[in-house]
Parts: structure tokens; C-alpha cells; sequence
């Protein structure tokens, strides 16, 4: 076998090897060839090659985030780093495992004025679950940093850093190891499968008439059907679920603002809860979040083993706890209690349910039609990636088929890499991916495109309503040029050449015979990856949007 020369480079490339980790996203440089050469050379790796770094961090994200195993993702030294900062966080607060590896300049030749060297240690400090400096000498130092990067990021669910200083010459190579690299005995984190004080939180369980259960971004089949069946029978809880939940049942609630946005000071006070259950990752519903933070319960408890944000300023108890263990534990110890919390409220969203189907099936050709259309086209067993902004907003009031999966980077709740981070999905799983998104959030990463390796079945819904139109449907929105060039970013850019260029199939939609052609066309290429791009009323949309909340009353 070839490896590099270096030594440090090959303690980095064994060590990965023998802790399991398999894809490795390589950004093409110089600094970073002693690893590029190591990883490439290597049977024990799955590499691919994605030049704009920003875009190759989301790409390896989306396939840690398929995976659920750590995604290595390399690059040259410099500003080239710097371009990983955005999915690095964004795996930070979503808790998806990645190592970033950096090639560095030694130190001696940081802050002299030489080409391409940044401060390069510790850059990502705010974000990162571990940080390795390493020295240029292979050394068992190095050795027991690298081990502790690698099991933190699988522990702790995060983005590590490892940055390995190298010096010229780079492109050598040899047919013999020579180092041994110490690899540290992996332990993994054990559970606990029961609630600690159990009589504290069963006693208050049992004397609530309110119970209210917030289910953010999760993952799907982690809750057992017998507790879904039991939170769905007890008249004394309210499951509020979201799109990104992947949890369903026909008693949860799965469209938050269709539900509270009509609601006025009396509605409110009869929703509020005694006790409030959070779980799961970010929560996208403003409403919700506002008006918990309004009405604060007095009991807030989030079930995670790592983490517990005190989203509504009323956290209470942080339970390290696997949320399926948390409820069979509680379940098994507590009782249904009497009340007309779930009759009062499922009430109300049955009829809220009835003014949508009838409010959908008057309006004209728009976003929210286009996406009631799209998500009722979707394959069933399918995975959906949906960008952020309007596109996961829209998504919230559609109803989805509980066999697809969906998945947003809600965890920055940024546009920029969600094209890219839904390529690597793709290549992380085997089902048949399709990914909505809006045309800003596209336009930002169009170099997504410039991947050699998306699947020939892989469909893109671009909804281009010509700018930004999560800015009209917030508040403070004016129709004058400072908004129109600022704040939306109106254009008249399209994807057609783009879908040339990177050899994708493409068809459009502007209406509603088109776009039920484009919907059939676009699930029968599979000869390339085929974007359908569907072409709204810019001003209309919001006016639509706006007007469904009003007519819920």
C-alpha cells in the first residue's frame, strides 16, 4: 500500500481506520496532501472529492447525518477552513458527528507574512466538542488527541477539529508505516434506562390536567408504538408535533400554527399547560415559542441525553435520558387523569383542519398550493430534505405521509448548504431522496451542483417566487425598493442554466396544469438528477399566506 511520508499524516489516517470511520470528504489542496494521499490510497476509506469547501462540510453532513456515523471532511490550510465554519456549527447545535481535519503551516510560520496561514488552532473553539493541536512530530501526545477527537465526536454528537501542522516536502510517499499509532479502548456512553426521583416527577404527572408534549427535530422509529398509543389515549395530554418530528398519530397535532395562530388571551389560558415535555431538536414553529414563553408552564422538563435548552425561559428539569426510556419508565408508573384538555383542543384543530381543506381548495395557483400539490406527489418510503425559511414554514401546514422521513438544518436554521447537505443524504441512505427548497436558498448553494456524485434519481423542487418571501410574511414587511433590494433580494434568476451546465434534467411550472406535468416528469427521469422549477406570484403568495390564518376564525 501507498502512504504519505509524513508520519503525523499517517498516525491521523490509522487511527481513523482503526476507530471505523469510513467516508472521508477530501477539499482538493496542497497543504493537506500528505492526508489527501493517505486517505485516497487506503481501501479502508470511502472518499469523494468536493472542491468548495463550504459545500463539501454540508455534503459530509448530510451523510453523518444518514449515517449516524462520524464523516471526515479535509482541506488545505488558509481561509480554506474557514469555509467549514457554517456546517460546523450547524452540526454543533444539530448533533451530527464530523471531523474536520485541517492541514497547517508549523507554527514558525504563522504571523509572518507567509501565504495561506491563519491562526488555525482552536478556530472553531465556540462550536466544537473537542479540539486536537496537534505538533508536527508523530508522538503519542498526538496519538491520545486524536483518539479523544474522534470518540467525542461520537459521545458528545458534535463537530471536532483536528489541526496537523506539516512542512515540504508534502507529495512523498513509501510503501512502509512508520509509526504505530496508540489506539485508545473506545467507551461508549451507557444510558440510564430509568428516571432518577421518579416519585417527584410521577406524583406531579398524576395530578395535572394539562399535559402538553413538544416534539422538536427527531429522528424517525424512536419512540415505541405502545407509549405513542398511550400519549394518544390519555385525555389529559396534548402532543404538539412538527414536520422535522417524524412522529405521527392521527390524536397529534402535526400543524402547530394552524392551531394557535387564531387563538386570543382566553384560548391561550385554557392551552396552557401545567406541565410541558419537550424533546427532540430545534422547534420551528415562532407561534409556539411565543406564546410558551407567554404563558409559561410551571413545570418544563426536556428529555435529552446531552443537552437542554431553556427555550421558553421556564426549564425546570433536564432528565439525561433517552426520551423513549424517559416515557417508558414514567408511563409504567403513572396513570390516564381525568380531563377534557385533549377533547377541548382536538376539537378546535378538527375544525381548523375542515377551514384548511376547504381554504387549499378555493385559492389560485401559489406557494401554499404548490406545496400542498408537491407534498401529496411525494413517493411513499421516501426521504424529503427541505430548506429553511418559507420552504420549512410552508411544510409545517401540509400534512406529510408517515412513511417519508424529513429533514431540515434546523440547527443554525441557515439557507446557506441545505442543497448540499441533501446531496450527501442521498449518498448516506438508499431511498429515493427528493429535496424542496426555495430559489434563494438554491442560488446560495448552487455550487452544490458541482458534485460528482449525486444520485441519477435525485429530485430537486425549486419554488422560485423571485426572492426571499419569508421577509413578506413577517412582520414589518413594506412594498417599497429599500425592502424589494435589501430584505427580499428580488431577481429574475432562474435555474435553466445551471441544470445545463451541471447535466440535470429540468423542466418548469408556472400554473397548475404544469406543474401536475412537471410532477410526473420529474419522478419518471432517472437518467440524471432532474430539477423541477416551479415559478409563483411574488406578490400574491404572501397576501394567500396571510389570508389562511385569517380565515381559520
Amino acid at each position: 500500500m501507498i502512504y504519505p511520508k509524513i508520519a503525523l499524516a499517517q498516525s491521523i489516517i490509522e487511527i481513523l481506520s482503526a476507530k471505523g470511520i469510513i467516508n472521508i470528504i477530501i477539499s482538493p489542496g496542497s497543504r493537506n496532501a500528505p492526508l489527501t494521499i493517505g486517505f485516497a490510497q487506503n481501501p479502508n476509506f470511502k472518499c469523494y472529492s468536493i472542491a468548495d469547501e463550504r459545500c463539501a462540510a454540508f455534503f459530509a453532513l448530510g451523510i453523518a447525518q444518514q449515517t449516524k456515523q462520524p464523516t471526515a471532511v479535509v482541506c488545505t490550510s488558509g481561509s480554506a477552513l474557514l469555509n467549514y465554519y457554517p456546517a460546523f456549527a450547524e452540526a454543533f447545535y444539530s448533533e451530527i458527528p464530523l471531523i474536520v481535519i485541517s492541514a497547517d503551516r508549523p507554527q514558525s510560520k504563522i504571523d509572518i507574512g507567509d501565504g495561506q496561514t491563519i491562526r488555525q488552532q482552536n478556530v472553531f473553539l465556540n462550536h466544537s466538542v473537542f479540539n486536537a493541536n496537534l505538533t508536527e512530530e508523530a508522538s503519542e501526545e498526538n496519538d491520545l488527541k486524536i483518539n479523544q477527537a474522534i470518540e467525542a465526536a461520537i459521545l458528545k454528537k458534535g463537530p471536532v477539529h483536528i489541526n496537523a501542522p506539516f512542512e515540504e516536502p508534502l507529495y512523498e510517499t513509501t510503501e512502509e508505516l512508520s509509526v504505530q499509532p496508540k489506539i485508545t479502548n473506545f467507551i461508549s456512553g451507557i444510558s440510564t434506562k430509568n428516571i432518577e426521583n421518579s416519585d417527584e416527577f410521577v406524583s406531579v404527572w398524576n395530578k395535572a390536567k394539562r399535559k402538553l408534549v413538544l416534539v422538536g427535530v427527531n429522528e424517525a422509529n424512536t419512540i415505541d408504538k405502545e407509549i405513542i398509543e398511550n400519549l394518544a389515549s390519555d385525555p389529559s395530554i396534548v402532543v404538539l408535533t412538527e414536520t422535522t418530528s417524524n412522529l405521527h398519530h392521527p390524536n397529534f397535532i402535526n400543524s402547530i400554527d394552524t392551531l394557535i395562530t387564531p387563538f386570543d388571551d382566553s384560548d391561550f389560558k385554557e392551552f396552557n399547560p401545567e406541565v410541558l415535555i419537550t424533546f427532540g431538536g430545534m422547534v420551528v414553529s415562532k407561534r409556539i415559542k411565543a406564546f410558551l414563553r407567554k404563558y409559561k408552564p410551571e413545570h418544563h422538563w426536556h428529555i435529552d441525553t446531552l443537552r437542554a435548552y431553556d427555550t421558553f425561559g421556564a426549564l425546570t428539569k433536564h432528565v439525561e435520558m433517552q426520551p423513549n426510556d424517559f416515557f417508558k419508565d414514567l408511563l409504567s408508573k403513572t396513570t390516564f387523569v381525568e380531563s377534557d384538555y385533549f377533547e377541548n383542543i382536538d376539537s378546535v384543530y378538527k375544525e381548523r383542519l375542515e377551514k384548511r381543506k376547504e381554504y387549499l381548495s378555493q385559492i389560485g395557483f401559489s406557494d401554499f398550493k404548490v406545496f400542498e400539490k408537491v407534498i401529496e406527489s411525494l413517493p411513499k418510503n421516501s426521504q424529503l430534505q427541505v430548506s429553511n425559511s418559507s420552504a420549512i414554514r410552508y411544510a409545517q401546514l401540509i400534512d406529510i405521509d408517515e412513511s417519508i422521513e424529513v429533514f431540515c438544518n434546523r440547527g443554525t436554521s441557515g439557507i446557506d448548504g441545505s442543497t448540499s447537505t441533501a446531496i450527501g443524504a442521498a449518498v448516506g441512505n438508499s431511498k429515493q431522496n427528493i429535496f424542496i427548497t426555495g430559489d434563494i436558498s438554491f442560488l446560495y448553494d448552487s455550487n452544490a451542483l458541482w458534485n460528482a456524485y449525486i444520485p441519477k434519481n435525485f429530485k430537486i423542487i425549486l419554488v422560485n417566487n423571485g426572492g426571499g418571501g419569508i421577509f413578506r410574511i413577517l412582520p414589518g414587511h413594506q412594498e417599497k425598493p429599500v425592502f424589494n433590494t435589501y430584505f427580499e433580494t428580488s431577481h429574475h434568476l432562474t435555474a435553466e442554466h445551471l441544470a445545463k451546465m451541471y447535466h440535470c434534467n429540468y423542466f418548469v411550472a408556472n400554473d397548475s396544469e404544469s406543474l401536475n406535468t412537471g410532477i410526473e416528469f420529474l419522478y419518471q427521469s432517472d437518467d440524471a438528477p432532474t430539477i423541477l422549477e416551479i415559478f409563483t406570484p411574488t406578490t400574491e403568495n404572501d397576501v394567500i399566506l396571510k389570508q389562511y390564518f385569517k380565515s381559520l376564525n
